[in-house]
């Protein structure tokens, strides 16, 4: 793959890294070959496309697979849970493992534990064991989550806004993909669920092949002499916090619209399948706007003003779903999709945030791990609501009334500012 277009850092990035001193260049290894480092921007994107469709390939069959295993409802319900659960319990794991083996070598263990979840799941006959490679793959998953930040501060220094874009588009590809088809390719398989979900782990498998080269490149993460590495405490520092709630009320109303969104359609008159196609809508506008959003961001002091632009497209949404939801359908599909693009926008400011590769380690587990812990309510709570209320004005303000928060953390957590500035003011 031909290297992209070098970034301006020195004149585009935040005011703050410039003048902060002293800076870690994440300068890439020589020991690997040349050749081989023009992989790793492949290595990313075949990483980044197997983070989601393990979850939305089990969505897209989960009727299926409740009848195949005799799965109950209340555990079908626990089994949607799972994934930001075990994205905040795993994910906190990444920078020590990473300390001790480097990122490239973790991640790809993710991938490897991942096909290993996939490979094996569809066949166990029963519940436990199927809930427990399930959870297997998510961890995998977890750690990559984790770290593709770190990879890619340290690995492209000077192209941070396009690599984030170009691993947020394809992870937006691999979501939207395999809601898309999975179901087209069971049926195509004979109706098989099993075959269904076990074709997604021929990806996985794919995407530990490039991590293989870079296995040995150690690049433990530590502080350049005189960065205060060891007091980078998370729960201290309020940019960290900002970030973590930022990015679990983006999760929340990614997970609630991914969940919900086209049942309420359905529920104001709209055809199910014009209901599917607008869901599809809302997911596929983070194909490209993940790509844009990282590079317009990189080259703003603050991102405070993406930020409102963002949630402003949300309520907007939300308004228009609730006082006229079959007239506007499309009109609100757009605008919830681009307000789902937070999460790109979540994952630049974290690089952004952090100057150090134990700093962008750190702050990327807690503000992920935070984040996902504050996500798991909100989907379960517009059940609720939508149950109790027996309608969906509720459930609507609630998601309105999210994004409010949401945009305030947003805001404070695209200050020009770094964790390990804040680190050095309380020593």
């Amino acid at each position: 793959m031909a290297p992209m277009a070098r970034e301006d850092s020195e004149t585009r990035t935040a005011p703050a890294t410039r003048r902060s001193a002293p800076t870690e260049r994440f300068a890439a290894p020589f020991a690997v070959r040349t050749w081989a480092m023009r992989l790793m921007p492949l290595a990313v994107v075949l990483a980044a496309l197997n983070l989601r469709p393990a979850i939305t390939s089990l969505g897209a069959l989960l009727e299926e697979v409740r009848d195949g295993l005799g799965m109950s409802g209340s555990t079908a319900g626990l089994l949607t849970s799972v994934p930001p659960f075990c994205f905040a319990l795993f994910g906190v794991m990444a920078p020590r493992l990473a300390r001790r083996f480097g990122p490239p070598a973790v991640v790809c263990a993710g991938m490897a534990a991942l096909a290993t979840g996939l490979l094996v799941r569809p066949f166990t006959g029963a519940t436990p064991a199927f809930l427990l490679f399930s959870a297997l793959a998510l961890m995998g998953i977890a750690v990559s989550n984790v770290l593709m930040p770190v990879i890619v501060k340290r690995w492209f220094p000077d192209r941070v806004g396009t690599m984030t874009g170009l691993y947020s588009m394809a992870l937006a590809v691999g979501t939207s993909a395999a809601a898309a088809v999975t179901v087209p390719l069971t049926r195509a398989l004979g109706d098989d669920w099993r075959l269904g979900l076990l074709v997604w782990a021929a990806l996985a498998v794919a995407a530990v092949l490039p991590w293989l080269l870079f296995v040995r490149e150690r690049h433990e993460l530590t502080a350049p002499a005189g960065e205060p590495a060891a007091r980078l405490s998370m729960v201290r520092s309020p940019t960290a916090w900002a970030l973590a709630v930022f990015f679990g009320l983006q999760a929340t109303g990614a997970y609630i619209t991914m969940g919900w969104m086209a049942q309420i359609f359905r529920d104001a008159g709209v055809a199910a399948g014009t209901a599917g196609i607008l869901l599809a809508v809302t997911m596929a506008m983070g194909i490209p706007l993940a790509f844009v959003i990282p590079r317009v961001a990189i080259r703003l002091p603050r991102q405070g003003p993406v930020v409102v632009v963002l949630g402003t497209c949300g309520l907007i949404g939300y308004a228009g779903l609730h006082l006229w939801p079959v007239g506007g359908a499309w009109l609100w599909a757009v605008l919830l999709g681009v307000s789902n693009c937070a999460f790109p926008l979540a994952l630049t400011m974290i690089g952004m945030r952090a100057r150090t590769g134990p700093g962008v380690a750190s702050l990327s587990a807690f503000a992920q791990s935070t984040g996902y812990l504050i996500s798991i309510p909100g989907p379960l709570l517009v059940g609720v609501l939508y149950q109790h209320s027996g309608g969906w004005g509720l459930p609507i303000a609630l998601m309105a009334a999210l994004m409010v928060p949401q945009i305030i953390a947003g805001v404070l957590a695209g200050k020009n500012r770094v964790i390990e500035d804040e680190a050095a003011a309380r020593a």
